[in-house]
């Protein structure tokens, strides 16, 4: 399946996915805590307002693609979707489009992009 047939929503969907399981198998590679303790840590990456800040910083430098900054928009603009209220509207909908971006590059088994995501995430958030 391409990405082109999916909606915003359904990529952002993997895109959670693909991006937690990096940020979990990086905390666990690197022997960073145990149990509960990997849930805490792996908020600094996955939480709403992590992945947007993530988002805003590579867009900032020019890192997107212009085909993944058109999915990043189809992603934020997609309908539906309960926010938590931990968050706001427009951070949530970044990190959705953000998710979207993650989930597109999947589809398209592209894991080297990602990878380049995830090692400017690690300098963004200086972890």
């Amino acid at each position: 399946m391409s990405p082109n047939e999916c909606s915003g929503r359904t990529l952002a969907f993997l895109g959670d996915a693909v991006w937690s399981m990096y940020v979990r198998q990086s905390l666990i590679m690197n022997g960073q805590g145990k149990g509960s303790q990997l849930q805490k840590l792996s908020i600094a990456y996955v939480s709403a307002k992590a992945q947007a800040h993530i988002y805003e910083k590579l867009h900032e430098e020019g890192f997107f693609t212009e085909e993944e900054e058109e999915i990043y928009r189809r992603g934020r603009n997609a309908n539906g979707g309960a926010v938590p209220k931990s968050t706001d509207v427009q951070t949530y909908r970044m990190s959705t489009g953000f998710e979207a971006v993650i989930g597109a590059l999947k589809l398209n088994g592209d894991e080297r992009r990602i990878e380049e995501i995830w090692e400017e995430t690690g300098r963004i958030l200086e972890v």
